[in-house]
């Protein structure tokens, strides 16, 4: 292969960086101008407005017999869109499907997938044409309305946008993933639209919460609830970004003896039935739910979806919400006004600024149709004063004909016609000449010239053209308005009540468990309460021993205290299983520092704790107050250098007094009231020390004394009545205890 001498000199050095950024923003602009985002004059994206524009040439009107999907796309991709077919014929399902488009713009004969999720039938098996709001979104094309620009070969040519009236953009929405942009509109209600447009046509200086008056917000070919604010919709609407809560459409129904069942009838907008089916019997098979017994799909030709609670007891509205929380039964719709304006630059728009665009647009259209209207009657009228001048000169025309071998030039002289008038005279057929009489052609001019003074007016006249606009605007709403059935509002806009809280038991089956955590620290939990004296039970790894151990449900919350005042919280029902020795503790928790835990209990609802610091120093808080949310804790005891956290005891619901004894075998009572409750904090001072510090408080009903055990294995108790000696003020150094008390200091 030989190559000329200066074939190389072509090759210009470039960075790579230049080169790849040039090449990339060619790649983005083609992507955001020309695939991915919608023109906010007539809604489409480039591969819609083919796909429409071919099947308009194939002469596929609402009136007309369905063609072959497959001889469509073969137009579209031959013609204007030189993509994949695949890519082609999914855009022109979509078109088709009635709960993808509020108002679909093709018309589809054959299987154009479901809403459960499946998938069109290949295109050879399908058949389209396009529906009326199709037509009338491409109204006009003929009329010189827009503008026209070569096909990608240069052999045909196609509309840079179609001139419509149809509110497309807002109407059936649209959504797309350009480069560094993407868009999300949801479909709307056609008359709400229409009524907003109107409104603006009125005033156009209006304040984006008046166009509110009008669209209450989106209306989903799905149906479904939105659930948001009044005032979340406004400034979404007022911004271009936002987003919409929808929401399922359900009922209950009774069954009789008390039994009921929650019946869905609408879902969310582009949620596959089949998909939101699978997650609701995922909960019920993860037992993620126990409220929830069974779901069935009744759907045929409408969706009906009954869901079974696991009692009549069960409340509908907690049940609901639950769904709504863990599954698409509620999603959030995003909206993300991206869209190119009339001068193919991308930007985001509020809804007032969309419909005033849109507007702009349908103006331009009235005036370029008037105008192409106005140029059709100027040439029809040059045409009927040359048929009159050949009227009342017939016999004078004829002769000319008869014997001129170039009649044209001389006709055009003796009676001052234009070439036009001369070759349309010429080209009349004999029969045509019984009709042209003076009456007829005069008062077709009458009644053209009549018509042309009106457009003439129109074109000139802002007041005008906003008088027709709305006229037209109209009678478009009268065919798509709320008592027509494509027109009726099928969304239904409904702000949510406050949360309902719902108690851990809807979420957690309740069952009862035994939680046993060594001193090393591994915790396990047994199923049921088994018996904490069965050393089969209490079976731990060589060298470590019994730390906590008690019964609780899988629904409890249990607290973990540790020494430097941090509390954390486990979920019962997520602790390890009873076999083996469990699992350590600090691979669910992130415990700081080393030390033994100080105590480990399920958190009773209302329930109080006592807190004490290895000084002294203490304060009641709730147990509510102190579980946390997080793997880090919750800080609840703020320790002084060098003290840990040595007291955390349950307050019982009659206690009314405190005990404190020291390391210094002191004791002080004191009464409980005089303890401040606090959710952190370090606390006031229970005893005084001189050295040492605290060795265990208590809380206790001051009227039926104090009571310890006797230690050993008979179990015996002691019971100090009278404990007036001991009661002083909180902060007193203390005395002695009653005889008897257990040496290591503990109560």
């Amino acid at each position: 292969m030989s190559t000329s001498p200066d074939e190389f000199d072509q090759i210009v050095d470039s960075p790579f960086d230049d080169a790849l950024s040039q090449r990339y923003l060619v790649y983005a602009l083609s992507t955001i101008t020309a695939r991915s985002l919608p023109d906010v004059r007539d809604g489409l994206k480039p591969v819609h407005r083919r796909l429409l524009w071919g099947m308009r040439l194939l002469k596929l009107d609402p009136a007309a017999g369905y063609k072959k999907c497959a001889r469509v796309v073969g137009d579209v991709m031959g013609k204007y869109h030189p993509h994949g077919d695949q890519s082609i014929y999914d855009a022109m399902v979509r078109l088709a499907q009635p709960f993808s488009l509020r108002y679909p713009l093709v018309d589809g004969q054959g299987n154009f997938g479901n809403v459960d999720g499946d998938n069109a039938a290949a295109m050879r098996y399908t058949e389209a044409r396009l529906t009326a709001a199709a037509y009338e979104l491409m109204a006009g094309l003929d009329e010189g309305t827009v503008d026209f620009r070569p096909t990608y070969n240069s052999e045909e040519e196609e509309p840079e946008v179609f001139p419509g009236l149809f509110p497309n953009l807002l109407a059936n929405g649209a959504s797309g993933i350009a480069v560094g942009m993407a868009t999300s509109i949801p479909p709307h209600n056609a008359a709400e639209v229409i009524d907003a447009a109107i409104h603006l046509i009125d005033d156009p200086g209006a304040e984006p919460s008046a166009l509110m008056d009008f669209v209450s917000g989106p209306d989903f070919p799905t149906g479904g609830v939105i659930v948001d604010s009044a005032e979340s919709i406004a400034n979404a609407y007022a911004t271009g970004r936002g987003s919409f809560r929808v929401r399922a459409e359900w009922a209950t129904e009774d069954q009789g003896r008390g039994t009921w069942t929650a019946v869905v009838t609408q879902i969310p907008f582009q949620v596959p039935k089949s998909k939101l089916i699978e997650q609701i019997a995922a909960l019920i098979a993860d037992k993620k739910l126990p409220i929830l017994a069974d779901v069935r799909d009744e759907s045929d030709a409408e969706i009906r979806i009954v869901i079974e609670p696991r009692s009549r007891s069960v409340d509908p509205q907690m049940l609901m919400e639950s769904l709504f929380r863990m599954t698409d039964l509620e999603v959030k719709v995003s909206l993300n006004l991206n869209v190119l304006d009339a001068h193919h630059t991308p930007r985001v728009m509020s809804l007032k600024e969309v419909l005033s665009a849109w507007l702009g647009h349908q103006f331009e259209v009235l005036v370029r149709r008037s105008q192409h209207r106005i140029a059709k009657i100027d040439d029809r009228v040059e045409l009927l004063e040359g048929y009159l001048i050949a009227y009342l000169n017939l016999d004078r025309v004829i002769e000319i004909i008869r014997h001129e071998d170039e009649p044209k030039p001389i006709m055009m002289a003796e009676f001052a016609l234009s070439d036009r008038q001369a070759e349309a005279i010429l080209n009349m057929r004999l029969r045509s000449l019984r009709k042209l009489e003076e009456m007829q052609i005069r008062s077709e001019r009458e009644a053209l010239e009549k018509e042309r003074d009106e457009l003439a007016k129109l074109v000139e006249s802002r007041a005008r053209q906003r008088t027709r606009l709305k006229r037209d605007l109209a009678m478009l709403r009268d065919r798509y308005g709320p008592d027509t059935d494509l027109g009726r509002r099928r969304t239904r806009v409904e702000e949510a009540g406050p949360a309902i809280e719902i108690p851990l038991e809807a979420m957690i089956e309740r069952e009862p468990v035994t939680i046993i955590m060594s001193q090393r620290g591994w915790v396990r939990a047994m199923k049921g309460h088994v018996d904490l004296a069965n050393p089969e039970a209490m079976k731990f790894k060589e060298g470590d021993g019994p730390a906590f151990a008690f019964h609780a449900q899988t629904t409890d919350k249990i607290l973990l205290a540790a020494p430097n005042g941090r509390f954390y919280t486990l979920a019962a029902d997520r602790l390890p299983g009873g076999r083996g020795f469990g699992e350590p503790v600090r691979l669910m928790v992130d415990i700081e520092g080393e030390g033994n835990i100080v105590a480990l209990f399920p958190a009773a609802a209302g329930a109080k704790l006592l807190l004490a610091s290895s000084d002294g120093r203490g304060f009641v808080t709730s147990a509510a107050g102190a579980i946390a949310e997080t793997r880090k804790g919750k800080q609840v005891v703020n320790l002084r250098q060098g003290a840990r956290l040595a007291v955390v005891r349950q307050i019982g619901p009659d206690d009314d007094y405190v005990a404190a004894i020291g390391e210094n075998r002191k004791m002080v009572v004191f009464p409980l009231t005089e303890l401040p409750e606090m959710n952190r904090g370090q606390g006031v001072q229970l005893q005084r020390y001189r050295d040492g510090g605290l060795a265990d408080a208590t809380t206790f009903l001051f009227a039926e004394g104090l009571s310890w055990g006797m230690g050993g294995a008979s179990g015996r108790t002691r019971t100090e009545g009278d404990l007036s000696a001991w009661r002083t003020a909180r902060g007193a150094a203390g005395r002695m205890p009653p005889v008897g008390f257990p040496r290591d200091n503990r109560f």
